[in-house]
């Protein structure tokens, strides 16, 4: 991190963040709302305003009731705002840039359309997604 680099002092205690607000940042597939390509085309404008990280609110699968915060799968990229794959290609331009990216992901918050909740409202009881 710039200026920040063999300090000792952990990465967060100082950087300079810009949040992006990812629907209506920019738009990358003309579809009228801000998604991960379009962060990806535009991260040389944090970059150049000199910040350290960019800090980008929820883009997981949500019904959008809460502003992305009521989510359906921690785990994956809601299709709105682009795909893993587009995630891992702004994660490595990011990285060229000089950037961290931090994304907003608040554990607890939860759309009432997760699996385990839709289960746990039927009296069944959750499963664990596989891997886990």
């Amino acid at each position: 991190m710039r200026g920040w680099q063999g300090t000792g002092v952990p990465w967060w205690h100082g950087p300079a963040g810009y949040q992006v607000y990812l629907p209506s940042f920019t738009d990358g597939d003309g579809d009228g709302l801000g998604d991960l390509a379009g962060l990806q085309e535009h991260l040389d404008y944090p970059a150049w305003l000199g910040v350290d990280l960019v800090w980008v609110t929820p883009f997981y699968r949500s019904p959008l009731a809460d502003h992305g915060y009521d989510v359906v799968d921690h785990r994956g990229v809601d299709p709105r705002f682009g795909s893993l794959e587009v995630f891992d290609a702004l994660l490595a331009r990011a990285h060229r840039l000089g950037l961290r990216v931090l994304v907003d992901l608040v554990a607890n918050h939860t759309s009432w359309e997760h699996p385990w909740l839709v289960a746990g409202a039927a009296g069944r009881p959750p499963r664990a997604p596989p891997g886990h």
